[in-house]
């Protein structure tokens, strides 16, 4: 067993959405989130500056805080750095994306589905990617995918305005493609949107299921810890360790912000709840440019997670 923290880290807020869950599943789990608000939004950037911002946070949380296991709870920092990331450090990282289709493949009755991210995110390819990937690795009914960018929610987010008139007229306008493509389930592939999903679920109507990839990506997390004996045993109430999955105190749940930590703390609170009553404050290192990607013939296979069907990941 190991009691060292896990390590997440989001933009800012969103990535929140996968701490709730991840707190939720493994309570007894210490937690240290970063929140990188002073250079949000993510998704208007391009992959080599979000992959720079990636690798310098994944820095500081296995360096400064010897975390044992990292979560990328960012769909456009999974997509842009997630690989280079587990070729550059020796603890197990785990993304939103692959999580995110497992779980809309899951619910989906038509095969018509949607997903919605970021400019950055869709831009990539990463989840027409990953479903590609998932065709070619299993049989069954073809799936009909849809994607659209949804540039300005993640905005509104981080300002904590998750309803009224100004996000309904927005998502109206940005769903119209995947409200016309009839899909019967739309993940939300930016993990700020689940803040919005009153909003996006009155757009897209009662017959369309909306998901999220933060519980799905939580379940990853509890599988590798339990895979390779990196969970923490709660603590029960005589002082000693239990076997259980609940039952004892709570971990300790550090929250770190590169912007300012009271506005950090101020929308916290909102979005999240009154456990994030306190933020520290990190300025990351100023960097003269983005670091080089790793070619894809030199990154080890046994690191290469995402290659895997995902009804494969979860046979661990």
């Amino acid at each position: 067993m190991d009691d060292r923290p896990i390590g997440m880290f989001d933009s800012g807020f969103g990535g929140l959405t996968v701490a709730r869950a991840l707190i939720d599943l493994l309570p007894s789990e210490d937690l240290v989130y970063v929140g990188d608000t002073a250079r949000y939004p993510y998704g208007s950037k391009s992959l080599d500056e979000v992959r720079l911002f990636a690798t310098q946070i994944t820095h500081k949380l296995v360096e400064d805080y010897d975390v044992k296991l990292v979560v990328v709870a960012c769909n456009n920092a999974t997509a842009a750095a997630l690989e280079d990331l587990r070729y550059e450090f020796d603890v197990p990282l785990v993304g939103v994306i692959d999580p995110g289709l497992r779980a809309l493949l899951s619910v989906t009755r038509t095969g018509r589905v949607g997903v919605i991210g970021t400019v950055g995110t869709i831009a990539s390819g990463a989840y027409q990617g990953a479903l590609k990937r998932r065709s070619l690795a299993a049989s069954g009914p073809p799936i009909e995918l849809t994607c659209a960018a949804c540039p300005g929610l993640v905005e509104l987010v981080e300002r904590g305005e998750t309803g009224g008139d100004e996000a309904r007229a927005l998502a109206e306008r940005l769903l119209a493609p995947v409200v016309a493509s009839q899909v019967d389930s739309l993940l939300l592939g930016c993990t700020h949107y689940p803040y919005l999903a009153r909003t996006i679920g009155e757009v897209m109507g009662p017959q369309v299921v909306l998901v999220s990839s933060a519980e799905e990506t939580a379940f990853e997390v509890r599988g590798i810890l339990s895979e390779t004996g990196l969970g923490r045993r709660p603590i029960g109430s005589n002082g000693s360790r239990s076997g259980r999955s609940s039952g004892g105190p709570t971990g300790s749940h550090r929250w770190i912000s590169t912007g300012e930590a009271g506005d950090f703390v101020r929308v916290g609170q909102h979005l999240f709840g009154p456990e994030l009553d306190e933020a520290d404050h990190w300025e990351p290192p100023v960097a003269s440019r983005p670091p080089d990607r790793v070619p894809e013939q030199k990154r080890p296979e046994v690191l290469r997670r995402q290659d895997r069907h995902p009804e494969e990941m979860l046979k661990r």
